[in-house]
């Protein structure tokens, strides 16, 4: 019997703990197995011998040995180690003056592989076993083969058997403590990829809102300074207009830091609205034409992708005014049933679209990237077509209601 350590996690056996110890079924059909066969020993004792012969010395040892058993079961340590040997040695002496005692050796072969470390264990199993060797070769008066190796075999196998049930508890612990570690680490990962989105679904937000607010509004105090002298009454306009710029991206701010989508624009009308507000104030910053149609029946969709085209809008007319080179940018709003649809038509000089990064290059390089993650983000789609000297089309579309965002992230996951 190998008796090599097992290399698992979780608490090893103490100088007083064994493979078994803590199986509270187990150590209930311990006490009853032992107390069953000690009475049955006792029985067939008195069957045998009746009162007569040594029986002054079994009837009490019997006893002995229970109360023993019974006031000690439930200590551990080296208090528990010292009872042990105290009962075996007890029950040596029954055996051998009454070979039917043999038959406790099973119950006491489990106890010695619930309080004591393998090793000594399996020498208690072994004195255990020789014991009731040396007592039925005594009481038949000849040395029987069977009577020699079966409790030899029937200790081995239990003994292995059990030792081998500890080392796949032992592997068992081992793969749960893994796997516990490996879900931990999946969390922590997932905790800081949710914290990468965000800060770069804040960086989009602050991109097109506060910051091409603030751009709009030192374009116009730019202006306001270079007429002051004059044309002071279009100076003052341009500072009304830079006034109420600043408001609309105070409010712009606001939703961006509670990261709640304005109940307003939820409505189909009241997104038109706010995209025809956007390329009136586009318009009058930059000096684009900037015509809106609106097309089909205007309907609910949701808080969300109602920020999310009014946003995309900002930015793909910021990139019109400062890329494109453009006198018109014709905007194009389409509510189609369970969709909503943005274009944006310049007539500027176009590019190339395979020259476009994937990812943002620094803060200019939000503009067509970002939206493109935005639409991704709620389940939508970006589309750019340009060509060089023929103008850029921007076509984003979002699935349209109450519930789209949530949608448009579980179809991402």
């Amino acid at each position: 019997m190998s008796t090599d350590a097992v290399p698992a996690p979780g608490p090893t056996p103490s100088a007083a703990g064994g493979i078994l110890a803590g199986q509270t079924l187990l150590d209930r059909w311990l006490h009853i197995s032992l107390v069953v066969l000690v009475v049955a020993s006792v029985a067939r004792y008195l069957q045998g011998h009746g009162l007569g012969d040594q029986a002054e010395v079994v009837l009490p040892g019997a006893a002995v040995l229970l109360i023993a058993y019974a006031a000690g079961r439930r200590l551990t340590g080296t208090a528990a180690v010292v009872w042990l040997a105290a009962v075996v040695a007890c029950w040596t002496v029954l055996a051998l003056i009454a070979p039917s005692f043999s038959w406790a050796a099973v119950p006491l072969v489990f106890l010695a592989l619930r309080v004591l470390p393998f090793r000594w264990a399996v020498a208690a199993t072994v004195f255990l076993v020789a014991v009731v060797a040396v007592a039925w070769s005594r009481m038949t008066g000849l040395a029987d083969p069977t009577v020699l190796l079966g409790p030899v075999c029937v200790a081995v196998l239990a003994v292995t058997a059990y030792r081998a049930l500890e080392r796949d508890a032992a592997t068992r612990r081992l793969l749960l403590n893994e796997l516990e570690a490996a879900q931990d680490e999946v969390a922590d990962a997932e905790r800081r990829a949710g914290v990468v989105a965000e800060r770069a679904r804040l960086s989009r937000e602050i991109h097109d809102s506060v910051a091409q607010g603030l751009t709009s509004i030192n374009l116009l105090l730019q202006a306001a300074d270079q007429e002051w002298e004059s044309r002071p009454a279009d100076a003052r306009d341009h500072v009304d207009q830079a006034a109420g710029m600043a408001r609309s991206s105070l409010d712009e701010a606001r939703r961006v830091v509670r990261d709640l989508a304005p109940a307003e624009l939820a409505g189909g009308s009241a997104l038109a609205t706010a995209v025809r507000q956007v390329a009136d104030d586009v318009a009058a910053t930059t000096g684009l034409d900037v015509p809106v149609h609106v097309h089909g029946d205007p309907h609910e969709v949701g808080g969300r992708v109602a920020t999310a085209v009014v946003r995309t809008l900002r930015g793909a007319l910021a990139n019109v005014a400062e890329h494109a080179g453009a006198t018109t940018a014709v905007v194009s709003l389409t509510f189609h049933e369970g969709e909503v649809a943005l274009d944006v038509r310049d007539d500027g000089a176009g590019f190339d679209p395979a020259d476009l990064k994937d990812e943002p290059d620094g803060l200019r390089g939000h503009g067509l990237a970002g939206m493109r993650a935005r639409a991704r983000l709620l389940g939508g789609d970006l589309v750019i077509e340009s060509a060089t000297g023929e103008g850029t089309v921007v076509a984003v579309s979002f699935a349209a209601g109450p519930s789209a965002s949530i949608q448009g992230e579980e179809r991402r996951g």
